[in-house]
């Protein structure tokens, strides 16, 4: 295969440990591919990293963690961008695409306990009233609709900070996400597992995404080569759900994806915030065609009334 044209790529990223091994990990496969070619990354503080007293929903839904890095590739500063997928928004600039998807990691959440704590509970087995740490509109409302007993608090900052404070007693449990803990060499934090039907992942969960300029055909063509054809099915289908219902990445709503073959299937879950009311909808579709698939399945979360607790995201200037 011909070498790429330019000798030197330049990765837009955050600081934190995750994105940095997310860009790592995305300049290894790159190397892979094109041995020739020598990536650099370039640190950018975003609105999410540098507030991290706020709750996330005053922030706002569109583009807390993500924002300020595709403005590094939009001036000129970066050549990519590399993002946790479930945190880029599905309403983007058009001058970007999203133009690399690599085979996913681990999609379900995780409960982990104090690290003193040497029983392997489940959620269904925290005591009563145990305080649970997440920021995540999605695990709250699941949370409450399981466990209405539990007392849920805000929890920010990067894994190492937020698993100091659980043990420093701050919380009994938090709920973070088993591709994050595990990239950073943390599975052994892991007491157990949180997946569907119990809790449903968010949209792109365990996905890492890649995003360059739209006019930038040569990078759009070597990043194809590091692309995971079943993982761009699935979160193609995904992300056309969360964007057809106008949601934004921190809205109540869980998805499971499964690609079989020829077909795809998509299931969602959309709460009320106080976890009292759920809907459910599920279809399978061709793996060519996901965005349709995604389609389907908001129509059929429509019909039933979701937009009572999905507001239409506001995309701020």
């Amino acid at each position: 295969m011909p070498t790429f044209p330019r000798p030197i790529l330049r990765i837009a990223t955050r600081a934190s440990q995750l994105a940095l091994w997310q860009s790592n990990y995305i300049s290894e496969l790159i190397r892979q591919v094109d041995p020739e070619v020598r990536v650099e990354l370039v640190h950018v503080s975003t609105t999410g990293d540098r507030d991290q007293t706020e709750t996330l929903r005053s922030l706002g839904s569109f583009g807390v963690f993500t924002r300020e890095v595709q403005l590094a590739v939009l001036d000129g500063r970066a050549d990519m961008a590399v993002h946790s997928l479930k945190d880029l928004p599905t309403d983007g600039p058009p001058q970007l695409t999203l133009a690399a998807t690599p085979i996913r990691g681990l999609t379900f959440d995780a409960l982990i306990l104090p690290a003193r704590e040497s029983r392997r509970l489940a959620l269904k087995d925290l005591p009563l009233n145990s305080r649970v740490g997440t920021g995540s509109p999605r695990r709250q409302a699941q949370i409450r609709f399981l466990r209405p007993d539990l007392q849920l608090s805000e929890v920010r900052g990067n894994v190492e900070t937020r698993l100091k404070k659980l043990d420093d007693g701050h919380y009994d449990a938090l709920i973070l996400a088993s591709a994050g803990l595990t990239r950073l060499g943390l599975a052994g934090r892991i007491h157990s597992e949180i997946s569907p039907p119990e809790m449903y992942p968010a949209v792109g969960q365990g996905a890492v995404g890649v995003e360059c300029r739209t006019d930038d055909n040569d990078l759009r063509t070597l990043l194809t080569r590091i692309t995971d054809s079943p993982t761009l099915a699935a979160v193609s289908a995904e992300r056309s759900l969360l964007s057809t219902l106008r949601a934004g990445c921190h809205a109540p709503l869980g998805v499971q994806t499964n690609v079989e073959g020829n077909q795809i299937r998509l299931e969602a879950v959309v709460l009320s915030p106080d976890g009292q009311q759920r809907w459910m909808a599920s279809a399978t579709g061709d793996v060519l065609d996901p965005v349709s698939l995604g389609r389907v399945v908001a129509g059929l979360l429509t019909v039933q009334g979701v937009d009572r607790v999905i507001r239409p995201v506001t995309v701020t200037p």
